[in-house]
């Protein structure tokens, strides 16, 4: 749920007959050769996510569900009072830990991350073993939204291998260029990432730390990003940082769902994308 936006932003539709940002993201997944989708959701909206997405896909992808509830937590640690909203992305990636076998994709449903994204993670997978992972990153000015500010996770690359990523908030456009907060140019984690499920472990051992340390704050979360930033630091897994090629764009605002629409009906007059991806 978009608390910014209002509504379940991933099923609303943005492309020419009716797609939505999900809806491009399977599409390209499945052009990358990834062979099943797993939607981590939360259980009150899985009618939604049926009717919406299920029969769609049917014959062309495996679709499993996975739902983040807010009591699926380590073995000692319950439900404090007056937590309301789910833990957090790496709390939502942790809950798909049963169903994951293999090496696998995590991006966002609400984030159109392009073609190459997809195709990159999937060379990196074929040959992933071990605690080796991978982040497609996109410069910073790219993923600014003109409707409002926006949380970003700035990477720290060296040699083509992620250091750190540290979570800056509230950015404006007025906050990029010559002279200001930041340049542009920086590589940002927008969440599309390819793991081992060597993650797991690890995953598991940073939501008991976090929950130690701030699970009676009702708004804290666990983040994906912090998460895999911490085992990087602690050498625990290496992420090799793959640089974007395509435009990023996403959803933050509802009023950003006009640029995407745009940006989505040029994608398809150039051909990239056909009128109708599911005919």
């Amino acid at each position: 749920m978009g608390s910014r936006y209002g509504g379940l932003k991933q099923i609303d539709p943005v492309g020419p007959s009716g797609e939505t940002v999900l809806d491009y993201a399977v599409h390209d997944a499945i052009r990358a050769g990834f062979a099943r989708a797993v939607f981590v959701i939360r259980r009150e909206f899985e009618e939604a996510f049926r009717s919406s997405v299920t029969a769609k896909y049917a014959g062309r992808i495996a679709v499993d569900f996975v739902f983040q509830s807010i009591d699926d937590l380590p073995q000692g640690f319950d439900v404090p009072a007056g937590r309301e909203r789910p833990w957090g992305t790496g709390h939502a990636v942790w809950c798909a830990r049963t169903e994951i076998a293999g090496p696998f994709a995590v991006v966002n449903a609400d984030d159109f991350y392009g073609a190459s994204s997809y195709s990159g993670l999937a060379a990196f997978l074929a040959g992933a073993s071990g605690a080796t992972f991978a982040i497609v990153g996109f410069r910073l000015a790219s993923t600014l939204s003109d409707n409002g500010t926006v949380s970003r996770g700035i990477c720290r690359v060296r040699g083509g291998r992620l250091v750190s990523i540290t979570e800056e908030r509230a950015i404006s456009r007025a906050d990029v260029g010559p002279g200001r907060r930041f340049s542009g140019d920086e590589l940002t984690s927008m969440n599309c990432w390819g793991f081992t499920p060597a993650l797991f472990g690890g995953l598991e051992t940073g939501l008991r730390e976090f929950l130690a340390a701030s699970g009676t704050d009702p708004r804290a979360e666990f983040y994906l990003p912090a998460a895999v930033s911490t085992l990087v630091s602690r050498g625990a897994a290496k992420v090799e940082v793959i640089p974007g090629s395509d435009e990023w764009f996403g959803i933050t605002y509802r009023e950003d769902r006009p640029h995407v629409a745009a940006a989505v009906r040029d994608l398809v007059a150039r051909g990239a994308y056909p009128a109708r991806l599911f005919a």
